[in-house]
């Protein structure tokens, strides 16, 4: 019998596996995943105002984050397969403070949570804004990525204590 908090990525002698989820029952499993990246104030105008020289930033950092999300059980070992029935990347222009917030949200109905897709996306999303702007700043800082809120499962709603 599994313990609480027993880790579940092990089998009785130490090796890890996937965890079986076979016998789990679909639910509707929802994850809002959050993270920012602070530049300096040419790069935020230029992205702003879409005069950065290769393109639309935040639209490729969008489909970025998605198609990433996507890819999650290819960079994560123990990640299953999952059929993502949505995936969205929004962006909130924080422009006191230079940064930029990507919030990826991630839904499925299935039999494991949908957390580690949405901060795949997140990380994915602003790892595409720098690589799109680090010819014009060097000092950027992708920073405070986290999981915001998740729902469905056994273990039902979560929502992070710390919400910003």
């Amino acid at each position: 019998m599994k313990k609480e908090n027993q880790f579940t990525h092990f089998d009785p002698h130490g090796n890890a596996v996937m965890v079986d989820v076979t016998d789990k029952r679909e639910t509707v499993r929802e994850a809002v995943a959050k993270g920012r990246i602070k530049v300096n104030k040419a790069v935020y105008e230029s992205i702003e105002n879409r005069t950065v020289e290769k393109g639309d930033v935040l639209g490729i950092a969008r489909v970025a984050g998605i198609m990433g999300a996507k890819k999650t059980s290819d960079l994560i070992p123990m990640c299953h397969i999952l059929a993502i029935t949505k995936a969205s990347v929004a962006f909130h222009m924080d422009e006191e403070n230079h940064e930029i917030e990507a919030v990826c949200t991630i839904k499925i109905t299935g039999k494991t949570g949908v957390e580690m897709e949405a901060l795949t996306g997140v990380n994915v999303a602003l790892l595409t804004i720098y690589d799109m702007c680090k010819a014009l700043d060097k000092e950027m800082v992708i920073k405070d990525i986290y999981l915001e809120h998740k729902s469905g499962g056994k273990s039902g709603d979560y929502f992070h204590k710390n919400r910003r």
